[in-house]
C-alpha cells in the first residue's frame, strides 16, 4: 500500500492559489485612507489575511523563541558536568581509601589531605589532580571522562555533531582528528596566500568528508559554515563571566590529556577570523535560566540566536531595498517549523502575484502604483458597495441595469461597426434561416434600437481641505469619486467625467491621483478655482449636457487671483465669495445642472450652499458621510433616467 507524505521540495503544487482579491481590497482601502500603494502593500503583507499569517505574526514567533532560549538556559553546563564527574571521582577515591586496609597510614592521610583541600574551582581541582595517583579504578575512569568530555565539547563548538561521533573514541580516532585539523589549517593557510585550488579542496573532502555533514561543495561554503559556528562560540564566550572563561580556558588545556588540540583550534579560529571578518564575532547575551548548556549545545543555541536575529531583520523589511525574496525559508523552517515557512512562501507569492498580475507596477519615479486594472477591480467593488446601500432604500437605483444605451424603442436595424446595443436574437436567427444557412454571418445580425440618450459632460468637485480628513470624510470622498468614475467609464462611456480636487487651490486629477492622495494640513477651500476648471471642461464639450456635482464641508476661504497666486482669508472674504458666485453663474449660463452635497452641520456653510443652489436653480443634498457615495451616484442616475441632469431629490430622502 502506498503512503503519501507532505510535499517538501519547494511550493506545494496542489496548494490553492493565493487570494489576490483579498489583498487588493485591503490595499485599496489603505490607499484611499492616504497610504501610498507601496506602503499599503507592505501593511497588508505585515498584517496578513483572514487565514494567512503576516510578517508581524512571524516576527512575533521569532521574538518569542528568542526570549525562550535566553530565559531557559544558562552557560554553566560544561562546568556543571565537570564538577559532577569530579565529585564522583573524589567520592569513589575516598571509598577506596577507606576500604584499603593494607595501605600505609601515612600515604592514606596524605591522600585524604589532598582530597580534602581541593580548590573550589573545578578547573583548579582538575589541574591539582592531574598528577594524582588514583587507587580506585572507578575514580580514575571518572576523572578520565573529564578530559574526554572537554575534548569533545571544544570540538563540538567548531564542528556540529562531532561530540556524539567521538564518544568512546580510541587513540587512533584522536590521531585522525588531529591530522584532519592540521590539514584543514594548511588548506586555510593556502587560501590566505591565494594558492588554494578546487582540487585541493576536493582531495580534503574525499579524505575527511565524514567530519562535515553539511557536505560543502567549495572551500567558501566550508568557510561559511565553520565561521558561523566559530563566531557563535565566541559570542557564547563573550556572554560568560570572567570566572567561567578562566575555568574553561584552564580546563581546555586538559582536553584529551594534551594541549595540542587547543593549539590547533586556536589556529583555526584565527584563520576563520581573518577570512570571514564580516561574521558577528562580538556581542553577548544574558542567559540566566535553569538549564545548563554545554559548550557544544551552547554554541548551537547561539547559532539559533543568530538565525533568529537574521530572520527578525528580514521580517522587519526595514532596510533599503528589502523584499520578501530576502526571507530565508530554510532558516525559518529550521527555527519555527514548516508551517511558518509555508506562510512566508505564501506572502512571497502574494507580493509576486500582485506585481505580475497587473495589479501593482513600479512607475518611472521608482514608486509602486496601482495599475488601471487594479483601479477597475477596486472601483467595481466600491460601486457594488454603493449599489448594495442604494438597494436598501425606497426608490433605490439599480446600477447593474444602467448602460450607455437608452430604453428599447421596439424597432430593430442591421448591425454596423461600432454599435453596442443588444442583439435581437430572434431576428438574427430568422435572417440566417431565410438565407438557408446553419451559421450566422455578420450580415444576419440585427440589434435593438434604443432611444438616444443625451451625452453628459460631468464635473465632480471634491473638497480636499484638511477638515475633510479631520472629520473622517476623506475615505468616503475618495470612494465616492472612485464609484462614480467606475460607473461612467464602464456603463456610460459616452459621458465625459472630470475629477477636480479643491483645497487651498484646485487641480484636475486622474482617478489614480485622487485615490492615492495623502491627507495634508492645508488651509483653504478654493471653490472659485474648482468652478473655473469645471467651466473650462464644459466649454470643451459644447454639445454635451453639463452636470456639476460639488462635495464640500466648508465655505470658500480662498480664491485664485489674476496673477495666479492663491489668496486665503478666514472668515471668508467677500471677494472670495463673489468670485465663486461669478464662476457658478458661468456654469449656469453654460446650462449646467448643479447639485451640492453638503457635509456637516455648519450653519454658515448651510446658508452659503442653499443660496448658491437657489441661484443656480440646483439642488442641495445633505447625506450622512457613509451615504455620500450613494447620494452622488443616485443623483447622477436619477438625472439620466429622468432626462434632466438634476439632483437626487429632497434632503429628507437621506
Amino acid at each position: 500500500m502506498k503512503r503519501y507524505t507532505p510535499y517538501v521540495d519547494g511550493p506545494d503544487p496542489l496548494a490553492p492559489p493565493v487570494d489576490l482579491a483579498e489583498a487588493l481590497d485591503a490595499i485599496g482601502g489603505d490607499v484611499m485612507a492616504g497610504y501610498s500603494p507601496e506602503r499599503a502593500m507592505r501593511e497588508f503583507l505585515r498584517r496578513g489575511g483572514r487565514d494567512q499569517a503576516g510578517l508581524d505574526e512571524l516576527a512575533r514567533r521569532v521574538a518569542e523563541k528568542r526570549k525562550e532560549l535566553t530565559s531557559r538556559n544558562n552557560l554553566d553546563g560544561t562546568l556543571q558536568q565537570v564538577k559532577e564527574l569530579l565529585d564522583r571521582a573524589v567520592l569513589a577515591e575516598r571509598k577506596q581509601l577507606a576500604r584499603d586496609v593494607d595501605m600505609d597510614e601515612g600515604d592514606r592521610a596524605l591522600a585524604q589531605l589532598q582530597l580534602d583541600n581541593l580548590p573550589s574551582s573545578p578547573a583548579a581541582a582538575v589541574n591539582e589532580l592531574n598528577g594524582y595517583d588514583w587507587r580506585s579504578n572507578e575514580a580514575r575512569a571518572e576523572f578520565d571522562k573529564i578530559k574526554d568530555l572537554l575534548g569533545r565539547e571544544v570540538l563540538e563548538q567548531r564542528f556540529a555533531g562531532i561530540k556524539e561521533a567521538l564518544e568512546n573514541a580510541t587513540d587512533d580516532d584522536r590521531a585522525a582528528l588531529n591530522e584532519m585539523l592540521a590539514d584543514l589549517n594548511g588548506l586555510l593557510d593556502a587560501r590566505k596566500r591565494g594558492q588554494d585550488t578546487q582540487e585541493q579542496f576536493d582531495d580534503f573532502m574525499a579524505k575527511y568528508g565524514d567530519y562535515f555533514p553539511e557536505q560543502p561543495r567549495t572551500l567558501d561554503e566550508l568557510l561559511d559554515a565553520l565561521a558561523a559556528r566559530a563566531a557563535a562560540a565566541q559570542r557564547m564566550r563573550n556572554s560568560m563571566t570572567q570566572e567561567q572563561r578562566n575555568d574553561l580556558d584552564a580546563l581546555a588545556q586538559q582536553a584529551f590529556g594534551s594541549s595540542d588540540l587547543v593549539n590547533e583550534l586556536r589556529q583555526l579560529d584565527d584563520s576563520l577570523r581573518s577570512l570571514r571578518p564580516g561574521e558577528n564575532w562580538g556581542g553577548s547575551e544574558t542567559m540566566d535560566g535553569q538549564n545548563g548548556l554545554g559548550l557544544g549545545d551552547g554554541t548551537g543555541v547561539f547559532q539559533d540566536l543568530a538565525d533568529l536575529d537574521a530572520l527578525a531583520e528580514q521580517l522587519a523589511q526595514s532596510y533599503e531595498g528589502s523584499q520578501l525574496d530576502d526571507l530565508d525559508l530554510e532558516k525559518l523552517s529550521r527555527q519555527l517549523g514548516r508551517d511558518a515557512a509555508v506562510d512566508a512562501r505564501t506572502l512571497q507569492q502574494l507580493e509576486k502575484g500582485l506585481k505580475e498580475n497587473g495589479t501593482i507596477r513600479r512607475g518611472s519615479d521608482g514608486q509602486l502604483a496601482l495599475t488601471p486594472k487594479a483601479m477597475r477591480q477596486l472601483g467595481t467593488a466600491v460601486l457594488k458597495d454603493v449599489a448594495d446601500t442604494m438597494s436598501g432604500r425606497t426608490g433605490g437605483h439599480d446600477i447593474r441595469r444602467s448602460g450607455a444605451a437608452g430604453e428599447p424603442s421596439g424597432s430593430t436595424r442591421p448591425w454596423v461597426f461600432g454599435d453596442t446595443e443588444p442583439w435581437d436574437v430572434s431576428r438574427t436567427i430568422t435572417n440566417a434561416l431565410v438565407r438557408g444557412s446553419r451559421t450566422i454571418q455578420v450580415d444576419d445580425v440585427e440589434i435593438q434600437e434604443t432611444e438616444a440618450r443625451t451625452q453628459a459632460c460631468v464635473a465632480l468637485l471634491v473638497d480636499t481641505s484638511f477638515s475633510m480628513a479631520m472629520e473622517g470624510r476623506w475615505v468616503p470622498m475618495k470612494r465616492t469619486a472612485l464609484a462614480l468614475h467606475t460607473l461612467v467609464t464602464s456603463r456610460f462611456r459616452g459621458d465625459d467625467l472630470q475629477l477636480i480636487g479643491f483645497g487651498r487651490a484646485a487641480k484636475v486629477m486622474q482617478i489614480e491621483q485622487l485615490v492615492g492622495l495623502d491627507e495634508k494640513w492645508e488651509k483653504g477651500t478654493n471653490l472659485h478655482h474648482a468652478l473655473l476648471l469645471a467651466n473650462r471642461h464644459f466649454r470643451k464639450h459644447p454639445n454635451a449636457q453639463p452636470v456639476l456635482l460639488i462635495v464640500t464641508d466648508g465655505e470658500p476661504t480662498s480664491h485664485l487671483e489674476s496673477d495666479g497666486e492663491v489668496f486665503f482669508d478666514y472668515p471668508p472674504n467677500p471677494i472670495t465669495i463673489a468670485l465663486a458666485v461669478r464662476e457658478l453663474d458661468g456654469s449656469t449660463r453654460l446650462g449646467a445642472r448643479t447639485t451640492f452635497f453638503r457635509l456637516g452641520d455648519d450653519p454658515g456653510l448651510a446658508r452659503f450652499v442653499d443660496a448658491m443652489a437657489k441661484r443656480a436653480g440646483g439642488t442641495v443634498v445633505t447625506p450622512e458621510t457613509d451615504d455620500l457615495g450613494a447620494a452622488v451616484i443616485g443623483s447622477y442616475l436619477s438625472s439620466r433616467r429622468n432626462g434632466a441632469f438634476g439632483g437626487w431629490g429632497r434632503d429628507e430622502d437621506w
